[in-house]
Protein backbone atom coordinates (compact mmCIF):
# COMPACT_ATOMS: atom_id res chain seq x y z
CA UNK A 1 0.00 0.00 0.00
CA UNK A 2 2.72 2.04 0.98
CA UNK A 3 4.55 1.66 -2.45
CA UNK A 4 1.35 2.51 -4.54
CA UNK A 5 0.92 6.01 -2.66
CA UNK A 6 4.77 6.77 -3.23
CA UNK A 7 4.24 5.94 -6.98
CA UNK A 8 1.22 7.72 -7.30
CA UNK A 9 2.38 10.67 -5.44
CA UNK A 10 5.85 10.54 -7.96
CA UNK A 11 3.65 10.47 -10.80
CA UNK A 12 1.32 13.17 -10.22
CA UNK A 13 4.21 15.36 -9.25
CA UNK A 14 5.84 14.77 -11.91
CA UNK A 15 2.61 15.37 -14.35
CA UNK A 16 2.29 18.67 -12.66
CA UNK A 17 5.92 19.43 -12.98
CA UNK A 18 5.80 18.09 -16.78
CA UNK A 19 2.62 20.32 -17.60
CA UNK A 20 4.21 23.40 -15.99
CA UNK A 21 0.85 23.69 -13.68
CA UNK A 22 3.53 24.01 -10.68
CA UNK A 23 5.08 27.38 -11.96
CA UNK A 24 1.85 28.95 -13.28
CA UNK A 25 0.31 27.93 -9.49
CA UNK A 26 3.33 29.91 -7.62
CA UNK A 27 3.56 32.92 -10.17
CA UNK A 28 0.18 33.63 -9.89
CA UNK A 29 0.42 33.17 -6.09
CA UNK A 30 2.69 35.85 -6.52
CA UNK A 31 1.31 37.63 -8.80
CA UNK A 32 -1.89 37.48 -6.46
CA UNK A 33 0.07 38.92 -3.58
CA UNK A 34 1.44 41.88 -5.22
CA UNK A 35 -1.80 42.88 -6.59
CA UNK A 36 -2.87 42.41 -2.38
CA UNK A 37 -0.07 44.13 -1.42
CA UNK A 38 -1.11 47.63 -3.91
CA UNK A 39 -4.81 47.26 -3.59
CA UNK A 40 -6.30 50.25 -1.45
CA UNK A 41 -9.10 47.60 -0.24
CA UNK A 42 -8.10 44.99 2.62
CA UNK A 43 -7.68 41.58 1.92
CA UNK A 44 -10.92 40.38 3.88
CA UNK A 45 -12.48 42.82 1.13
CA UNK A 46 -10.68 41.74 -1.89
CA UNK A 47 -12.40 37.84 -0.91
CA UNK A 48 -15.28 39.21 -0.22
CA UNK A 49 -15.25 40.79 -3.41
CA UNK A 50 -15.35 37.43 -5.25
CA UNK A 51 -17.26 35.66 -3.14
CA UNK A 52 -19.86 37.88 -3.75
CA UNK A 53 -19.37 37.68 -7.55
CA UNK A 54 -19.59 33.98 -7.31
CA UNK A 55 -23.03 33.91 -5.32
CA UNK A 56 -24.40 36.46 -7.73
CA UNK A 57 -23.44 34.89 -10.80
CA UNK A 58 -24.94 31.42 -8.75
CA UNK A 59 -28.08 32.98 -8.24
CA UNK A 60 -28.15 34.19 -12.03
CA UNK A 61 -27.57 30.96 -12.95
CA UNK A 62 -30.61 29.16 -11.36
CA UNK A 63 -32.76 31.75 -12.81
CA UNK A 64 -33.33 29.88 -16.74
CA UNK A 65 -34.51 33.06 -18.46
CA UNK A 66 -31.30 34.53 -17.60
CA UNK A 67 -29.30 32.23 -18.59
CA UNK A 68 -30.52 31.47 -22.05
CA UNK A 69 -32.05 35.12 -22.89
CA UNK A 70 -29.25 37.36 -21.14
CA UNK A 71 -25.32 38.38 -21.18
CA UNK A 72 -24.74 38.89 -17.67
CA UNK A 73 -21.32 40.60 -16.42
CA UNK A 74 -21.13 41.10 -12.57
CA UNK A 75 -18.18 43.09 -10.91
CA UNK A 76 -17.65 43.69 -7.14
CA UNK A 77 -15.55 46.46 -5.79
CA UNK A 78 -15.65 47.30 -2.36
CA UNK A 79 -18.68 45.60 -1.99
CA UNK A 80 -20.05 47.62 -4.72
CA UNK A 81 -21.69 45.85 -7.49
CA UNK A 82 -21.89 46.56 -11.42
CA UNK A 83 -24.25 44.87 -13.53
CA UNK A 84 -23.11 44.66 -17.01
CA UNK A 85 -23.91 43.20 -20.21
CA UNK A 86 -27.26 42.88 -21.98
CA UNK A 87 -30.85 41.53 -21.52
CA UNK A 88 -33.45 41.12 -23.87
CA UNK A 89 -35.93 43.53 -21.26
CA UNK A 90 -36.33 45.90 -18.54
CA UNK A 91 -38.01 43.24 -16.42
CA UNK A 92 -35.30 40.55 -17.14
CA UNK A 93 -32.50 43.09 -16.42
CA UNK A 94 -34.83 44.52 -13.21
CA UNK A 95 -34.71 41.19 -12.37
CA UNK A 96 -31.33 41.03 -12.35
CA UNK A 97 -30.81 43.86 -10.37
CA UNK A 98 -33.15 42.50 -7.52
CA UNK A 99 -31.19 39.39 -7.48
CA UNK A 100 -27.83 41.59 -6.79
CA UNK A 101 -29.23 43.50 -4.25
CA UNK A 102 -30.45 40.53 -2.64
CA UNK A 103 -26.53 39.43 -1.49
CA UNK A 104 -26.38 40.71 2.48
CA UNK A 105 -23.05 41.74 2.15
CA UNK A 106 -23.76 44.00 -1.38
CA UNK A 107 -23.72 47.78 -0.46
CA UNK A 108 -24.91 49.35 -3.84
CA UNK A 109 -25.92 47.74 -7.08
CA UNK A 110 -25.08 49.78 -10.51
CA UNK A 111 -27.50 48.20 -12.94
CA UNK A 112 -26.08 49.43 -16.28
CA UNK A 113 -27.72 46.55 -18.28
CA UNK A 114 -28.14 47.40 -21.64
CA UNK A 115 -31.77 46.30 -22.85
CA UNK A 116 -30.47 44.25 -26.14
CA UNK A 117 -29.84 41.00 -27.72
CA UNK A 118 -26.67 39.42 -26.23
CA UNK A 119 -23.46 40.45 -27.76
CA UNK A 120 -21.44 38.55 -30.35
CA UNK A 121 -18.24 36.92 -29.59
CA UNK A 122 -16.32 40.27 -31.99
CA UNK A 123 -17.90 42.47 -29.47
CA UNK A 124 -16.46 40.74 -26.40
CA UNK A 125 -13.29 40.51 -28.22
CA UNK A 126 -13.34 44.39 -29.11
CA UNK A 127 -14.09 45.17 -25.27
CA UNK A 128 -11.53 42.73 -23.78
CA UNK A 129 -9.04 44.56 -26.15
CA UNK A 130 -10.15 48.11 -25.12
CA UNK A 131 -9.92 46.94 -21.50
CA UNK A 132 -6.39 46.02 -22.32
CA UNK A 133 -5.24 49.34 -23.94
CA UNK A 134 -6.90 51.14 -20.91
CA UNK A 135 -5.14 49.11 -18.35
CA UNK A 136 -1.91 49.69 -20.15
CA UNK A 137 -2.62 53.21 -20.92
CA UNK A 138 -2.64 53.81 -16.53
CA UNK A 139 0.78 52.81 -16.70
CA UNK A 140 2.72 55.56 -16.83
CA UNK A 141 0.09 57.89 -15.68
CA UNK A 142 2.73 59.98 -13.65
CA UNK A 143 0.55 60.58 -10.56
CA UNK A 144 2.68 60.02 -7.57
CA UNK A 145 2.01 57.05 -5.65
CA UNK A 146 -0.70 56.03 -8.43
CA UNK A 147 -0.79 52.75 -9.00
CA UNK A 148 -2.58 51.58 -12.48
CA UNK A 149 -3.91 48.06 -10.35
CA UNK A 150 -5.86 49.97 -7.81
CA UNK A 151 -8.20 50.74 -10.89
CA UNK A 152 -10.40 48.14 -12.21
CA UNK A 153 -11.53 48.49 -15.62
CA UNK A 154 -14.66 46.99 -17.53
CA UNK A 155 -15.46 47.46 -20.83
CA UNK A 156 -18.81 46.86 -22.24
CA UNK A 157 -19.94 47.50 -26.10
CA UNK A 158 -17.58 50.03 -25.98
CA UNK A 159 -18.52 51.54 -22.83
CA UNK A 160 -15.93 51.59 -20.30
CA UNK A 161 -16.53 51.73 -16.54
CA UNK A 162 -14.15 52.70 -13.59
CA UNK A 163 -14.09 51.23 -10.41
CA UNK A 164 -11.91 51.74 -7.30
CA UNK A 165 -10.86 53.44 -4.27
CA UNK A 166 -9.06 56.89 -5.48
CA UNK A 167 -8.63 60.67 -4.50
CA UNK A 168 -10.15 62.90 -7.08
CA UNK A 169 -6.99 64.24 -8.92
CA UNK A 170 -6.35 60.37 -9.83
CA UNK A 171 -9.93 60.02 -11.08
CA UNK A 172 -9.29 63.25 -13.27
CA UNK A 173 -6.23 62.03 -14.83
CA UNK A 174 -7.60 58.15 -14.96
CA UNK A 175 -10.69 59.36 -17.14
CA UNK A 176 -8.42 61.95 -19.14
CA UNK A 177 -6.40 59.33 -20.37
CA UNK A 178 -9.09 56.88 -20.92
CA UNK A 179 -10.78 59.04 -22.89
CA UNK A 180 -7.50 58.82 -25.54
CA UNK A 181 -7.85 55.32 -26.12
CA UNK A 182 -9.34 54.12 -29.28
CA UNK A 183 -12.61 52.30 -29.11
CA UNK A 184 -14.29 53.99 -25.93
CA UNK A 185 -17.05 55.31 -26.92
CA UNK A 186 -18.12 56.51 -23.04
CA UNK A 187 -17.06 56.23 -20.20
CA UNK A 188 -18.87 55.64 -16.51
CA UNK A 189 -17.18 56.53 -13.31
CA UNK A 190 -18.22 54.65 -10.46
CA UNK A 191 -15.19 55.38 -8.03
CA UNK A 192 -15.07 55.69 -4.23
CA UNK A 193 -13.41 59.39 -3.53
CA UNK A 194 -10.65 59.15 -0.60
CA UNK A 195 -10.98 62.96 -0.60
Amino acid sequence: MRVSWLVLSTLFLSSLLLSGCVPVVLIGGAAATASVVHDRRTTGTIVEDSSIELRIKNELGKDEKISDQAHINVTSYNAIVLLSGEAPSQSLSSRVGEIARRDKQVRRVHNEIQIAAPSSLMTRSSDSWITTKVKSSLVGLGIKGFDPSRVKVVSENGTVFLLGMVYHKEADAIVAQTQQVSGVQRIVKLFEYLD
